[in-house]
Parts: C-alpha cells; sequence; structure tokens
C-alpha cells in the first residue's frame, strides 16, 4: 500500500510519492514496466524529445568515474510523432504522472515539440531541456542567458496548457537570474541540475574516454553542488523546485527536500538498480517515520543555516 506520508502535489498534480524518475536514464518508462511497476513511482519524466529523430553520439557513450558518470549520449531519441504513435499509449495504462521532456536548437524546435504534444493525451506536464545551444545565436545555450530563456519560455507558455517546468543548468555563473527568469516568464516550476560538462583521457591511447569528447557528469560527485544550487533557486522563486544531482538514498532525497525542493528526481542510481527511485521513494517514508514527521511536506524547506551566506529558517509552504 501507498505511504500516505509520501502523498504531496506538485504544480496541482497529485503525486503518491515526491520521488520521479530523472528524464534520460529511465527511458521512456515503459522499458522498465517488467522490472517495477510504474505505479509505484511518484512520476515518470520521459527521455528528451525533439521534432525528429536523433541517432547520437558515436561510442563510447558512458565512462564510469570517481563518484559518478560520463555521459554523451547526444539526445539520442524517437522524434514526437513515433513517441505519440508508440510510446504514449503504453504509459497510458497507468496512473503514473508522466512529464514529457522537450529539447530543441531554436525556438522553433521547442513549439513544435508542445504542439505536437498538446494534441496528445496521458501526460501531465512538460519538463524544457534547455541545456542546447541555440544555433540561431550562434551557438549560446538557452540555459546561460536569462534573455534568451525568458524569450524561449514565454513562446513554449503560450502554447503549453499543462503545468510547465525548465529543467535549469549548473554550467552558469549564477543560478538566480536564471531560476527568477523561468519564473517570470511563465514556468509553474524548475529543475536542477542538469549534468556538468566534463572530460576524461585515456592515458594509454591518448585519446579521450568519450566518443564525442565531452560529456556530461552525473552521480552522487555532483551531490553537493546541487544541493547548494537547489538551495539558492529556491530562495529566489515562488514557484517549485524540484531537485536532482546524485541522489541515491531516501537520506539523500531528504536532503534536497530541507533545502527547499518540493520533489525530486532520481537518475544515475537507476544504472546500478532500475528500481532505485521506488526504493530510495520507501527510504524516504521510513526516515518520516524515524523522525516524526506526519507528511513529506514538512521537510521542504525547514533547514536551519545561520551560517555565513546561509543564513535565516528555510520554510516553504511551496
Amino acid at each position: 500500500m501507498p505511504d500516505e506520508r509520501l502523498a504531496t502535489t506538485l504544480c496541482g498534480i497529485p503525486l503518491k510519492n515526491p520521488v520521479l524518475a530523472a528524464s534520460g536514464t529511465f527511458g521512456y518508462g515503459i522499458e522498465f514496466e517488467k522490472i517495477l511497476n510504474l505505479d509505484e513511482l511518484g512520476g515518470v519524466v520521459t527521455k528528451g524529445l525533439s521534432r525528429e529523430p536523433i541517432a547520437g553520439n558515436p561510442a563510447p557513450r558512458l565512462w564510469h568515474t570517481a563518484g559518478g558518470m560520463i555521459n554523451s549520449v547526444g539526445l539520442q531519441n524517437v522524434g514526437v510523432s513515433e513517441f505519440i504513435r508508440a510510446k504514449l499509449p503504453r504509459l497510458r495504462r497507468y496512473s503514473v504522472p508522466v512529464f514529457a521532456n522537450v529539447f530543441g536548437y531554436a525556438a522553433e524546435d521547442y513549439e513544435e515539440v508542445i504542439r505536437a504534444l498538446e494534441d496528445a493525451e496521458g501526460l501531465a506536464g512538460y519538463e524544457l531541456n534547455v541545456s542546447c545551444p541555440n544555433t540561431k545565436h550562434g551557438g549560446i545555450f538557452f540555459s546561460s542567458d536569462p534573455v534568451l530563456l525568458s524569450d524561449l519560455v514565454t513562446r513554449v507558455r503560450t502554447l503549453a496548457r499543462r503545468p510547465l517546468i525548465v529543467k535549469l543548468s549548473p554550467n552558469v555563473s549564477s543560478i538566480e537570474p536564471l531560476a527568477k527568469a523561468a519564473e517570470d516568464s511563465g514556468a509553474d516550476a524548475v529543475s536542477l541540475i542538469n549534468t556538468l560538462i566534463s572530460f576524461a583521457i585515456d592515458v594509454k591511447a591518448r585519446k579521450p574516454r568519450i566518443g564525442a569528447g565531452f560529456g556530461g557528469l552525473s552521480g552522487p560527485g555532483i551531490k553537493p553542488l546541487a544541493l547548494r544550487l537547489v538551495y539558492e533557486a529556491a530562495r529566489s522563486v515562488n514557484i517549485p523546485v524540484i531537485g536532482l544531482g546524485g541522489i541515491a538514498s531516501g537520506a539523500d532525497a531528504a536532503e534536497f527536500l530541507m533545502a527547499g525542493a518540493s520533489a525530486v528526481q532520481v537518475g544515475t542510481a537507476t544504472f546500478v538498480d532500475p528500481r532505485a527511485p521506488v526504493l530510495i521513494a520507501n527510504q524516504l517514508g521510513r526516515l518520516l517515520r524515524e523522525t516524526g514527521k506526519a507528511t513529506v511536506k514538512e521537510l521542504v524547506g525547514n533547514l536551519i543555516c545561520r551560517s555565513i551566506g546561509c543564513s535565516g529558517v528555510q520554510n516553504s509552504s511551496r
């Protein structure tokens, strides 16, 4: 039976628990239906969807590194039309909220994908991956420029009837202006962090470990940075913040909630065990019982922090 202590809401959407399967590491969700009951998840965020199918980057695409993993899959996906035709009908058999992750290389790309998804049934909302270079503006990343980000979110907001989450990148000098730009442009929530740009070298071969050269670092090694950015974002906006980055246990999830996140996403841990989001939710439930918390919402933003640069008591009702 679901643990009622874990029940919460995100952008008005009821969740059985605040632990979602993150985009990019959980496929389209249906790949795991024989391993776990998808309805035990707080939610599923699909693999990123683009206007047309993308084959992805050359192998090798993954490299295990100390404290995590570097990946450069290259946003391989079947394209939005095939997702609607072949993947979404299977997801509709479950009650778990499904959020479609959307990306593109120009604002028009995002708009076309959202238009297609708006006509489809079975989605709870959208997550915009803005960690892509805007090819129409010289390759500037949407995630690093508040003006470009604001324009993109505004354009998508006019099309999207469902809740809109904006996934922010850690590869910036300051997260607050970007979180605020997303909020002011109509985002219903922000999620962070995406992976860190990274590099690994095979010393004997004198070649990069990743076929495409650079990759995205994820896993437990990035958790302290992710926590800091989630804390800063939660202090700067009045919309829900979804935390991710190295979550591998119920205690990890609790840290993000205490830092101000209303929900969390689990990604790299599913490479170790595809059931990780469910196991982490169960661990979080036990932690609530051990600490005498009536609901998971009591954890959100209840961090007591009086050190320099981290003053005051965080209490959030988001």
